[in-house]
Order: C-alpha cells, then sequence, then structure tokens
C-alpha cells in the first residue's frame, strides 16, 4: 500500500479542524487585543480628557436635574481658564458637604465599582463633589443685590435666565455678599438660587466662600443621560457680554 499524501481524502479532513483551531485562536487573540486597547484609550480618556458624573441635588435645576449624567472637560484646568458663567465641578474646599456615613458594601462591588471608575463607566465620587455656575473670577468685585433682586459683577447687573425662581418671584431671595475673588479662586452659585449651598453660604468656611482653582475637576460640558436630555450644557457667556475687566487693585 502506498503512503498517503496531502492530496488524500483522509489527510485533508484532518487538515480542516486544524484550520479551525487555528482560526478561533486568532479571532479570540485578536478580540482580547482590541478589548484591552479599547479599556486603556478609554482609561486615557477618563484620566486626561473627560470625566463622567451624575448629578445629586437639585442645586443646579433647571440646566441639570437630579440623576442627569453629564460629561466633564478636564483639559481646561490643565490648558486653559475658566470663564464667567462656565458649569464646573469641583471637590469641596472645606466644609461645604455635611459629613456623611460610610455605606457598608461588599468587597466585590467595591471592587467592581473601582474597576468601572477607572474606565469612566461609573462615578462613585459625584456625591464627594459639588457642580455650581461660575459667577466671578480672579480679581471681580461680586455683590447681592441691586434694588432689583440682581448680582452685580465690577458693578454691572446681570441678568440671569437659567437662575430657577419661586413661582410668582422676579428675583431668589437674597443672601447678601460683597466679595472680590482672590488670585487663583472663583466665586460659583447654583442656578437653582434658593436650594443652593453656594459660596454665599460657605463664606464662614476655610476658603471664605470662595472655590480653589486647584479643586476644579473640569468643566461639564455635555448632557448624556437620559437619553432625551442629550445635549450641550449652556454657558450663557452672554450674560457676562457687558462685564468689564476688574479694576486694578
Amino acid at each position: 500500500m502506498s503512503d498517503q499524501t496531502a492530496s488524500t481524502p483522509d489527510a485533508t479532513a484532518s487538515a480542516a479542524p486544524e484550520r479551525c483551531r487555528r482560526g478561533w485562536g486568532a479571532f479570540f487573540r485578536d478580540l482580547i487585543v482590541i478589548i484591552a486597547i479599547a479599556l486603556l484609550v478609554s482609561f486615557l480618556v477618563k484620566t486626561f480628557v473627560v470625566r463622567s458624573f451624575y448629578i445629586p441635588s437639585a442645586s443646579m435645576e433647571d440646566t441639570l436635574l437630579i440623576k442627569d449624567r453629564i460629561l466633564v472637560d478636564e483639559l481646561t484646568p490643565r490648558f486653559g481658564e475658566y470663564s464667567r458663567g462656565d458649569v464646573v465641578v469641583f471637590r469641596d474646599p472645606g466644609g461645604w458637604l455635611p459629613a456623611k456615613p460610610v455605606e457598608e458594601r461588599s468587597p466585590v462591588v467595591e471592587g467592581a465599582d473601582w474597576v468601572l471608575s477607572l474606565f469612566g463607566l461609573s462615578a462613585p465620587d459625584s456625591d464627594d463633589h459639588l457642580i455650581k455656575r461660575v459667577i466671578g473670577t480672579a480679581g471681580d468685585h461680586v455683590v447681592c443685590c441691586n434694588a432689583l433682586g440682581q448680582t452685580t459683577v465690577n458693578g454691572v447687573p446681570i441678568e440671569e435666565p437659567y437662575v430657577r425662581l419661586a413661582p410668582g418671584a422676579t428675583a431668589p431671595e437674597p443672601v447678601p455678599y460683597d466679595v472680590t475673588v482672590p488670585d487663583g479662586s472663583l466665586w460659583v452659585l447654583g442656578d437653582n438660587r434658593n436650594s443652593s449651598r453656594d459660596s454665599r453660604y460657605n463664606q464662614d468656611q476655610p476658603s471664605k466662600g470662595f472655590v480653589p482653582v486647584d479643586n476644579v475637576v473640569g468643566r461639564a460640558f455635555l448632557i448624556t443621560w437620559p437619553f432625551t436630555r442629550f445635549g450641550l450644557i449652556d454657558f450663557h457667556h452672554e450674560v457676562f457680554a457687558g462685564v468689564p475687566a476688574p479694576a486694578e487693585q
């Protein structure tokens, strides 16, 4: 009997499963590489470009609603400056947030949440941050309020269409202040002015109501969820168009 060659039926049949095994192996190898690259890109984007947060309170209504999920631009703190009207997320400067009990969670849940947070798929520290609108930047003289209940910036009253008012009211309840924003700081207020523990209410804290720019994570720019609210966040820069530069000190 002659030896079989690769052209014989038995040799061809045995080669087919081998090719199939090699094909599936290459497929899974490529899939793992693709997933790893996607996770790496997601990690780098979350660390250096954008970060996800959810809104835990009503202080920015109606601009942002409770449980809205937003994206925050992390490039501005590194390469730019903040402007009046920007909506910013920042770490508590000290004493702004009430102490809260530590939530007991299983190690599995903690671990999963931590891993997801690395890739921007979870935002476990949203409750440890605040989000407000910038009203004054370094050097600005910010005062509340004039006879119409308006805030003035460098002597110019501002019309704030984004402020949520009580039914029948023409201005928020006044909380007097007269401040000049120091270098490296911001003066911030919530759009839901009557329900926001913002700069006005923290003048007795170590930061004196100012937010150090070093505490700012970034500028919120996009609502991503719920999908019905998907869209860019309006900074209303036009509100401050007539405000002059701060006077030299």
